[in-house]
C-alpha cells in the first residue's frame, strides 16, 4: 500500500523550483538540478508520512506551520552529514602550534578561549578539537576553553551529544587515543563522558539572524565543508555573520576546497606552516 501511494506522488518541474527557492531562502542551501532525484525522494517521503496527499498541500503546510516542526524534519533529511575524527588534521596542528600561541600571546584577561565548530555533524570535529587540545597543547592546563558546536539538523545533534561512533568514524585515530577516550560497545565506540561534557551542542540556522545574534566573542571558528553547499550570496552573508561572531584578531578555518577570499574582503589571509586560515583584523577600520 505504501509503495502504491508513493508511486502516485509526483513533483513537477515548477514545484521543484518553488521548493528549491523556498529552501534556499530558509537555509542558504541551494540544490542544483543534478540533485533533483535526491530532493524528490525526500519530499515524497515527507508527503507520505504527513498524509498531505500531494506537493501542493505539503508545501502549504511547510510554509505556514507556526511551529516550524515540519521544516525542521525536512531539513534533517535534506542535509548531508559525513565526517570522521581527525579529518584534515593539519588544521588541528595549526590550532595548537600557531593559532593558540598567537591568541594567548596577546590575551590580556582571564576569559575563556572560545571555539565554535559549525556544522557539528555528528560531533567528530568538535570532539577532535577537544582531544587535540588535551593531547598536543601545552597550554591546556593554563587556559579555560569553551567549545561550542552547532548544526541545523536536530537529529544529528542528538547523535553528537550521545557520542557513539562506527569503526569508520574512528579509523584515523591512533590506537592509543582510541583506547584512552573510547570504550568498545559491540560494533561501535562510545566516547567518554568527560569529552561529552566538554562540548556544548546547539541548533543554529546560519541563514537566520535570530539564531546567530547570540553567538559572539569567538577566538576561533571551524566552518569546514559547509559553504560549498551555498551560492555566492549565501557565502557572503555567512562570512558577515562569522565576522560579527568573532573577536578582533580571531581566526576562521575553512575546508581545503573553500576560499574566503573568493566572496569576502573582510578577512586577512594568514599563511601558517601548517595551514592557510583567515583572520578578522585586529583593528577594524573606522
Amino acid at each position: 500500500m505504501v509503495d502504491a501511494t508513493m508511486a502516485a506522488i509526483s513533483i513537477s518541474e515548477s514545484e521543484f523550483e518553488k521548493f528549491r527557492e523556498f529552501f534556499y531562502r530558509k537555509t542558504g542551501i541551494q540544490f542544483e538540478s543534478s540533485k533533483r532525484y535526491f530532493v524528490d525522494k525526500r519530499l515524497e517521503e515527507r508527503i507520505e508520512l504527513t498524509h498531505s496527499g500531494n506537493f501542493r498541500a505539503y508545501f502549504t503546510k511547510l510554509r505556514f506551520e507556526a511551529s516550524g516542526a515540519e521544516l525542521q524534519q525536512l531539513t534533517n533529511l535534506m542535509t548531508v552529514n559525513e565526517t570522521y575524527f581527525f579529518r584534515e588534521e593539519y588544521q588541528f596542528q595549526c590550532l595548537v602550534k600557531s593559532l593558540l600561541p598567537e591568541i594567548t600571546g596577546r590575551k590580556r584577561d582571564n576569559t575563556p578561549i572560545r571555539i565554535w565548530a559549525i556544522p557539528s555533524s555528528s560531533g567528530e570535529e568538535a570532539y577532535s578539537i577537544a582531544i587535540y587540545l588535551l593531547e598536543f597543547w601545552a597550554g591546556i592546563n593554563d587556559w579555560d576553553i569553551e567549545i561550542i558546536s552547532s548544526d541545523i539538523d536536530t537529529k544529528i545533534l542528538a547523535l553528537a551529544r550521545h557520542g557513539q561512533y562506527s569503526v569508520r568514524s574512528v579509523q584515523h585515530l591512533p590506537e592509543k587515543l582510541l583506547r584512552k577516550y573510547f570504550t568498545r560497545q559491540a560494533e561501535n565506540y562510545q566516547i567518554c563522558d568527560d569529552l561529552r561534557e566538554a562540548v556544548e551542542f546547539t541548533r543554529v540556522n546560519l541563514s537566520e539572524r535570530i539564531d546567530t545574534r547570540a553567538y559572539r566573542n569567538f577566538d576561533i571558528i571551524f566552518c569546514r565543508n559547509l559553504l560549498i553547499y551555498f551560492d555566492d550570496a549565501s557565502r557572503k552573508a555567512a562570512a558577515e555573520t562569522f565576522y560579527d561572531a568573532m573577536k578582533p584578531g580571531a581566526y576562521i578555518c575553512l575546508g581545503h576546497s573553500e576560499s574566503m577570499s573568493r566572496f569576502s574582503s573582510l578577512y586577512k589571509v594568514r599563511k601558517f606552516p601548517e595551514a592557510i586560515v583567515y583572520q578578522k583584523p585586529l583593528l577594524e577600520a573606522r
